[in-house]
């Protein structure tokens, strides 16, 4: 029995959205097929989740809606363990839940603000992309749906700290000066 460590190696085709279908978990872990774009397809996944959360928002009550977030990013190790294993491919890049889930976070933490919203957007695919320490540490570091979205928590936390410091630090300046 080979682990996945060794499958890795063998040339894993590209699903298909029929693929998909057929695999719940996949599909989720896609973010309903949104991960098959290319390129970019964790960008892809980011704007589905900020896509989807205006709408979510305003139809569920705020202790709920938190509970659904972190019940979303609980359940992503496991949905990302699950493709994975499926796809015989740990991190594969069409897996977007971890970026969906971690926007989310952001989303839901951060001020309802549409310009705040936009610079955790962008932060966050900075550091998902660039990987600054320790992120590219834990991506190596970490395998499984564990791994998959340790990376990403990490790179919302960094968005999420720059841009509470931009909200609650900076702008009261700017708004002194103006």
């Amino acid at each position: 029995m080979t682990n996945i460590a060794t499958r890795e190696r063998h040339h894993v085709p590209w699903p298909t959205f029929g693929w998909l279908c057929r695999r719940p978990i996949s599909f989720l872990a896609f973010g309903f097929g949104i991960g098959l774009l290319r390129p970019g397809s964790g960008t892809w996944g980011t704007l589905l989740a900020f896509g989807l959360w205006w709408p979510i928002q305003h139809w569920i009550a705020e202790p709920w809606l938190g509970a659904l977030v972190v019940l979303a990013a609980l359940a992503g190790i496991w949905i990302c363990a699950v493709a994975g294993q499926t796809l015989v491919v740990a991190d594969h890049v069409g897996i977007v839940w971890d970026e969906m889930v971690s926007m989310w976070l952001l989303l839901w933490l951060l001020p309802d603000n549409i310009w705040v919203a936009v610079a955790a957007f962008v932060l966050f695919r900075i550091f998902d992309t660039a990987k600054p320490p320790p992120i590219a540490w834990l991506d190596r570091r970490y395998k499984g749906g564990l791994g998959v979205m340790l990376d990403d928590w990490v790179a919302a936390l960094y968005a999420g700290i720059l841009v509470a410091v931009g909200w609650y630090g900076i702008l009261p300046i700017w708004q002194g000066v103006a």
